[in-house]
């Protein structure tokens, strides 16, 4: 069976001062990323010039943050991990393991981030003290406060080591997503030409041609989306909407909105796979011609008259399409000539006269597939990390009592 024990039994309070600065690392709490470097999180330094008044805590000992958060709304209680040691302000209440250790340290960390102990943290908060965002509560009724743990200090051990592991899992999929990132962001500049070249820096072996300047306008058509009525929207049939394009570079067909069409409608603005949806009008400047390509015919189906078709006669290779339009050189071009109203807009003119810079039909399949496949990378990494976030959820919430 597990048993209840005060907190105090388990734990010693740690009230060292950093008189010798020892350290001359300021740290804080952040309930996502435990105890920080304040320069790192803040991107300042908060606390005073002098620390020596300051509690000096070391690796492996505990803090309880008191201030209140969305994401912590009883405060966080983390340990120190990342630092051989630090100092906090005298607000934080400090903690380390008993010496004869009745407690494994890696279940303290996995219990402190359920739920579990806001409970008691909510009996002891005295009235009021949500007073800017600072909970009063007393050290030594913060000791007072109980927990249930397993009597074997193995089961103790197996539960801190599986909610490590899943951490370290989840840290090593959000890591591989920005490495791909990064990557994807460096690749883009170097995989196609800067300003005033005919070649980009970084190819793939066998192409050697110049790449062709052109207009988007001879590459293809363009046209402007329709206008709905109020009464029109949420019935009816598929319909793209600017929520479609800002941040995908491809529109998600599963996920289309609603609005009523006749038959002539349904023809004038239908949508057929390699089409390109271009933002017509938005509040933000960088969303104002933001582009996401059609991935299949799309049956009667029309678009927002805040969105811009633009059908490609020329056959450009889709995936190339898809990376084309949010190369910095395009991008600028569309914001440098944004109009300014209430919203950010840009006409299918602008877009007729967009400059564009294009290799040969194979070479543009062999760029398409190279980014394509790190988007999907990305989208890989994101999608284990959601999984093992939510494995790590609904065991907090089962692994305890």
């Amino acid at each position: 069976d597990w048993e209840q024990r005060k907190l105090v039994d388990l734990v010693d309070r740690v009230t060292r001062k950093n008189q010798d600065l020892v350290s001359e690392l300021p740290l804080t709490i952040s309930a996502q990323y435990g105890l920080i470097d304040q320069n790192e999180f803040f991107d300042k330094r908060v606390a005073s010039k002098d620390v020596s008044g300051y509690y000096l805590i070391e690796n492996g000992e505990f803090a309880y943050n008191k201030s209140t958060s969305t994401d912590a709304p009883w405060g966080a209680i983390k340990r120190l991990d990342r630092y051989k040691n630090g100092v906090l302000s005298t607000l934080y209440i400090v903690f380390g393991i008993k010496e004869n250790n009745p407690v494994d340290s890696d279940f303290l960390v996995s219990y402190y981030s359920t739920n579990l102990w806001h409970k008691g943290i909510h009996e002891i908060a005295a009235e009021g003290a949500r007073n800017h965002g600072l909970l009063n509560i007393a050290p030594a009724d913060f000791f007072e406060t109980k927990l249930m743990i397993p009597q074997d200090i193995e089961e103790q051990k197996k539960i801190g080591k599986y909610f490590e592991e899943l951490e370290r899992l989840i840290t090593l999929h959000q890591r591989k997503c920005e490495e791909t990132k990064t990557l994807k962001k460096y690749m883009l500049q170097k995989m196609f030409p800067q300003n005033g070249h005919s070649v980009p820096e970084i190819r793939f072996s066998g192409f050697t041609e110049d790449w062709e300047q052109r207009k988007l306008g001879e590459l293809g058509s363009l046209k402007n989306g329709m206008n709905f009525s109020k009464e029109a929207m949420g019935i009816g049939f598929p319909f793209v909407n600017l929520q479609n394009i800002f941040g995908n570079n491809v529109i998600d067909v599963t996920n289309l909105g609603k609005a009523m069409a006749s038959d002539s409608q349904l023809k004038d603005y239908n949508l057929l796979n390699g089409d390109v949806l271009f933002v017509r009008s938005s509040v933000k400047l960088e969303g104002v011609g933001e582009a996401a390509l059609v991935p299949q015919n799309l049956e009667n189906t029309t678009y927002s008259g805040f969105i811009i078709r633009f059908r490609d006669e020329y056959g450009l290779d889709n995936n190339f399409k898809r990376f084309l339009f949010g190369i910095e050189s395009v991008r600028n071009q569309i914001m440098a000539q944004a109009t300014n109203s209430a919203n950010k807009n840009i006409s299918q003119t602008v877009l007729e006269n967009l400059c564009l810079k294009i290799p040969n039909k194979s070479e543009q399949e062999k760029i398409g597939l190279y980014f394509s496949n790190l988007d999907h990378l990305i989208t890989l990494h994101q999608h284990k990390c959601e999984e093992l976030q939510n494995i790590k959820k609904f065991m907090l919430k089962n692994m305890f009592i």
